[in-house]
Formats: structure tokens, C-alpha cells, sequence
């Protein structure tokens, strides 16, 4: 026997709880974006994008950060972090690879 959702209208009254469990169940995108201009010119530009799901839903749809970070996991495996030497030995190593090399004197 197939079961028919029922249509749910503006007129229909909901209280909090149901309104919250259509939200988490479908998701919500709030988006917005505050730039700050003088005179023309654009000095400031934020870009706010919030998406209030639940768990299952978020992972439903590919967002799954927070099981791979450490700090929201604590199964997760740590991130290496770089040291500065391991950072600069990196830098000196990619700048050698880019830099120009000398053309041989013509006799």
C-alpha cells in the first residue's frame, strides 16, 4: 500500500519543533554578502554562506569535514603540521626549480 504525504499549506499551523525537524530534514541556505565602499571604491567584501542541515542530510549531500579533522574527531588522524624548517627547506627546493637558468657564453 503506497502511503501519501500529506500537503502542507501556509495556513496549516505548525509549532517550533515541527518547523525545525522540515528544516534539518531539508535544509536551509541562508546567503548574503556585506561590501563596505567609500566614494566608489570597494574596501571591504564579505562573502557569509550558512547552511543549517542535519548530520545525516549534510553527509547525504557530500559534507563530511568533520569526520577527517581532528578537532572536531577524536578518531581522526592527526594532521602533520610543518615545521618552519621543513617549510623553508620546501621553499629553497621549489625556488631552485624555478629559477632561471644560466645561458652558456658563446666563444
Amino acid at each position: 500500500m503506497v502511503q501519501k504525504q500529506k500537503m502542507t499549506h501556509s495556513t496549516d499551523t505548525s509549532n517550533l519543533a515541527d518547523i525545525l525537524e522540515r528544516i534539518l530534514d531539508k535544509g536551509i541556505v541562508i546567503v548574503g554578502d556585506i561590501k563596505v565602499k567609500l566614494v566608489d571604491i570597494e574596501l571591504l567584501t564579505i562573502q557569509i554562506r550558512l547552511m543549517v542541515a542535519s548530520v545525516d542530510k549534510a553527509r547525504e549531500m557530500g559534507m563530511d569535514w568533520w569526520i577527517k579533522n581532528p578537532e572536531y574527531c577524536s578518531s581522526a588522524a592527526p594532521v602533520s603540521e610543518l615545521g618552519m624548517d621543513d617549510v623553508t627547506r620546501r621553499l629553497d627546493m621549489l625556488e631552485r626549480r624555478l629559477a632561471p637558468q644560466p645561458v652558456p657564453a658563446v666563444p
